[in-house]
Order: structure tokens, then C-alpha cells, then sequence
């Protein structure tokens, strides 16, 4: 009965006080369990009004800030000064474009979560890595970040049972979180290995780190000392890569000592 779904049992004979009894514990482990969802939709509800609208208005201020300004001054501005404001609107609408597919790619990802097909569908999928554009995507995001010279790689190949564009985006999510959160001149390092028929992805930084409870809480629309940091995120990247590797039979593992380096892994089923 246990092993069909049951939550308890009673042998025979058994009396009246005895069902009471077990009924009572039953009610009790209910209301515990009930507790802590609440308690958890408390925490994202207050994770969301936190961070998800300066993520949005951020960029939105610096699109209209800087195309108010081409509006109203573009008779007398320099050439140069045009072309700055529109990397800044370019940049911004950039990062607001990316909080958007990132908020509708993890709202995707956890209805696959509850449809066994869609699930089986992940199974038949495979890639060769390191492909060209993960290589790519890597170094490129070192550029962005001025890095260039930060960025250590050490990439084994072999085949992994995930499609390209969803490794595309574990690694982007997983190579930004580094560089964001490290200090220039501080090395990253990007490797990968297989044992055993499992293919694991490391991602190492020298950061400011995190604290086990910090690791424990890991979410969506999660961002720790905000008050501290200038942060940029919605807190989605790193539960979307964790939601990846979950899906495809994997998972994701944080070790971090605060104030000195985190290490990030991701460990997938190789083919």
C-alpha cells in the first residue's frame, strides 16, 4: 500500500482511538506541507516585486533617457554623441529583450516539467561538444566583459545528451554569472570532462562567492545583497540551467567559499 501512494497504515486489529490517532498525524504532516508552500510562494511572490520591476524599468529608462535626448537635441549633437546614445539604447533594449526570452523560457521549461511526452521528447536529442558557437558564445562573452585575458578554457569533447541550442543557453547563463560577479584581472575557467559516461561542465570564478544558505536558496527571481551590489538580473539565469540539466536526467551543483571562488558544475548524461 505504502509503495502504491499510501501515506500510512494501520494493521488489523486496530481500535477506534488508534484511526483517530493516525488520522491526526496525517492532518498535521497536511497542514506542515501546506505551510511550507505558502511559505514558498510568499518568498517568490516577494522575489518577483523585488527585482522584476527595476530589472524592467532599468533598461526601459535608459531607451527613453537617451532617445528623449536624439528627439529633442538631434540638430545640434555630435556625430560622436549620437552614435553613443545609440549604443546605449542598443544595449538597453538588448538586456530587456534577453530578461524577456529568459522569463518566457523558464515559464516553458516548467510546463515541459509536468508533461511526460514533451519530457520523452528531451531523450532524443544529442550534441557534439564543444561545438563552434558554445566556443564562440564563450569567448565572445569574455570580450564583452573586457575579459578576454581572464578566460582560461579547457574543453574535452564528446557527445552529450541535450540539443545544441539548450547547451548554448547553460553555458551563456553560467559564463555571464562568472564574469559578473568576479573582479577584472581574476581568471575563469571553463572546463569540461567525462567519467564514467557522464558529461560534467565546470564554470570557476574568483568572485565574491556565495554562503550555503545563499546556495540553498537559489531561485527564480532570486538576488542576494542587492543593498551591497550593483546587480544586473532577474535571478533567472542560473535557475534556468539548473531546470535544464534537471530535464535532461542531470543536475546542477554549486560549491562556494564567500570572499574567494565559487564553482559552478553542470553534470549531464553523456551518448
Amino acid at each position: 500500500g505504502m509503495e502504491l501512494g499510501a501515506d500510512d497504515y494501520l494493521t488489523k486489529p486496530f481500535t477506534r482511538a488508534d484511526l483517530l490517532g493516525a488520522i491526526a498525524i496525517r492532518l498535521e504532516k497536511q497542514v506542515a506541507i501546506d505551510r511550507q508552500s505558502e511559505k514558498k510562494l510568499d518568498d517568490l511572490r516577494s522575489s518577483i516585486t523585488l527585482s522584476l520591476p527595476h530589472e524592467l524599468r532599468t533598461p526601459l529608462n535608459g531607451i527613453l533617457g537617451f532617445s528623449e535626448l536624439l528627439l529633442e537635441e538631434c540638430e545640434v549633437l555630435e556625430p560622436q554623441e549620437v552614435r553613443e546614445m545609440a549604443e546605449g539604447i542598443n544595449k538597453s533594449g538588448k538586456r530587456l529583450l534577453r530578461l524577456i526570452q529568459n522569463f518566457l523560457l523558464y515559464a516553458e521549461l516548467e510546463l515541459i516539467a509536468t508533461d511526460p511526452q514533451r519530457l520523452k521528447m528531451l531523450d532524443n536529442n544529442a550534441t557534439v561538444f564543444p561545438t563552434n558557437g558554445i566556443t564562440t558564445l564563450i569567448t565572445q562573452r569574455a570580450k564583452q566583459a573586457n575579459r578576454e585575458a581572464d578566460l582560461k578554457l579547457d574543453l574535452h569533447p564528446c557527445t552529450v545528451k541535450i540539443a545544441e541550442t539548450k547547451l548554448w543557453k547553460i553555458v551563456e547563463e553560467l559564463v555571464d554569472n562568472a564574469f559578473k560577479f568576479s573582479l577584472d584581472g581574476t581568471l575563469v575557467y571553463v572546463t569540461s570532462r567525462v567519467v564514467n559516461n557522464a558529461f560534467t561542465l565546470s564554470v570557476i570564478d574568483q568572485g565574491r562567492g556565495m554562503t550555503a544558505a545563499q546556495i540553498a536558496e537559489v531561485g527564480a527571481y532570486k538576488q542576494f545583497e542587492r543593498k551591497l551590489y550593483e546587480q544586473q538580473g532577474s535571478g533567472l539565469g542560473l535557475i534556468i540551467a539548473k531546470r535544464l540539466a534537471q530535464l535532461h536526467g542531470g543536475e546542477l551543483k554549486i560549491q562556494s567559499q564567500p570572499g574567494e571562488s565559487t564553482t559552478v558544475q553542470v553534470i549531464l548524461p553523456g551518448s
